[in-house]
């Protein structure tokens, strides 16, 4: 089921338009320094958004590797890939919020006191060398994966669709470009106009919406895909993406009440030097 409207399908359209409002929330944010911290700090409106999103996505991935595992019970290259990518993606939802640490108020064992560089109980941050693994090695893998399968396989593909045919045979998919473009873009602005310590985790959130709503339009409604879709009945597509649009808006709902209630106050009440240069 191809879609040749230029976001894609409607829910990427609105995980499109929430990852702009939080941008222009941070840009009008950016001369009040508790209210940039309270979106971008530890267990704040950003972060929880990405760990709501990784986990609903991770979950997403669990069930199409199920479904397809019910449709055709062998194993293959498109049922490694969805257990592979499950993993994956529950694992940075645990990453991103230290495993629960915080929450449940749990110390943090010797090893990750001495080797982590925020002492959490977390892989990411561990020491490599003056930096951290995240930012030393993650991120320069995340930038090069990210604009491979976002920019650069769909232009190639465009002019030869067999690229896009290729990437699904290995059980993935490509996402629409101009919303990747978008993506991109606010990534990028992200980081030139926001002066904040943690102003990568804008771009982190960006991304764990973007992939949310791309594998739910390719995956489940076919949007851009040429394999077939969970849902390939048009008044049930149709109904279920409905559905799923009104879920990301209370994603983002409950990621703000999260922030509020689970440790974005309890982080500026206890440092009183927030925010300062």
């Amino acid at each position: 089921m191809g879609n040749k409207k230029w976001y894609g399908h409607p829910v990427v359209a609105m995980g499109v338009l929430i990852n702009v409002f939080v941008m222009v929330l941070a840009i009008y944010w950016s001369n009040d320094p508790k209210a940039l911290w309270r979106l971008v700090v530890e267990d704040g409106i950003v972060e929880w958004m990405q760990f709501l999103c990784f986990a609903l996505l991770s979950g997403l991935l669990g069930f199409l590797a199920v479904e397809q595992w019910q449709r055709t019970p062998k194993v293959n290259l498109q049922l490694l890939a969805f257990v592979f990518l499950c993993a994956l993606v529950g694992l940075a939802a645990l990453e991103e919020i230290s495993w629960f640490q915080r929450i449940l108020n749990i110390p943090s064992p010797a090893f990750f006191l001495e080797n982590n560089k925020q002492a959490e109980t977390n892989i990411h941050n561990l020491a490599m060398g003056s930096g951290s693994l995240h930012k030393v090695l993650l991120l320069k893998i995340i930038a090069i994966v990210g604009l491979t399968h976002n920019i650069i396989l769909p232009i190639v593909a465009r002019k030869r669709p067999a690229v896009q045919r290729w990437v699904e045979s290995l059980g993935l998919y490509l996402p629409p470009l101009w919303p990747s473009v978008i993506y991109v873009v606010l990534v990028a602005i992200s980081h030139l106009v926001i002066d904040h310590p943690r102003k990568g985790e804008l771009g982190e959130m960006f991304g764990a919406v973007h992939y949310l709503v791309t594998v739910f339009a390719a995956y489940f409604m076919g949007a851009g895909y040429g394999r077939p879709a969970v849902f390939q009945d048009a008044p049930d597509a149709r109904r279920v993406s409905t559905l799923f649009c009104m879920l990301l808006v209370f994603l983002l709902m409950t990621g703000w009440m999260l922030s509020a209630g689970a440790g974005a106050s309890s982080y500026i009440a206890t440092h009183p030097g927030f925010g300062a240069e």
